[in-house]
């Protein structure tokens, strides 16, 4: 049995590896959020933001991560597994979460305006779910939050710029 100083240690390396993972979505203009599935103590799916670089509307972090898992272990349910993710999941995100029957999510910042797990309403206290996720939020905050904040100040001050250029 792991002690809960433990867990957190762990917890802080692999939301470090979903940190690097968000900063691959980045380096193709994608909103920077990454993810990864661990069972066992192993890497059995990982996925980063590609929404627009695939024109698909559901290719979250998550979701990439999840269909990665899926493949490998070729089971949907992925279950006994943690999901790692640098941004609190959106509804779709949560719900594929309950479908694939995670174990633990663990998220970093929270997402003040699409978040379903903390911040705008808790789709996992639903009860009439036959399944039930712990949830762990916070870990590594300060630098997802960053690496979200920075991405979109960036977009900002582009767009400005754009705006100010003479034609």
């Amino acid at each position: 049995m792991v002690d809960r100083v433990e867990q957190g240690l762990i917890d802080e390396k692999w939301m470090a590896y979903a940190l690097e993972l968000a900063k691959k979505a980045q380096d193709i203009d994608e909103v920077p959020v990454g993810a990864v599935v661990i069972k066992a103590g192993q890497v059995v799916g990982e996925g980063w933001n590609q929404v627009i670089s695939q024109s698909d509307p559901t290719a979250h972090a998550e979701v990439v991560a999840l269909r990665d898992a899926a493949k490998r272990l070729n089971n949907y349910r992925i279950i006994g597994a943690t999901l790692y993710v640098s941004l609190e999941p959106c509804a779709m995100c949560a719900g594929a979460l309950l479908h694939a029957r995670i174990q633990r999510l663990v998220y970093g910042t929270s997402e003040p305006k699409n978040g379903a797990v903390s911040s705008q309403f808790n789709l996992f206290e639903l009860h009439t779910f036959n399944h039930q996720i712990e949830v762990v939020g916070g870990v590594l905050a300060e630098q997802s939050g960053d690496l979200i904040g920075s991405f979109f100040r960036n977009k900002r001050i582009a767009k400005k710029a754009e705006k100010n250029t003479p034609e």
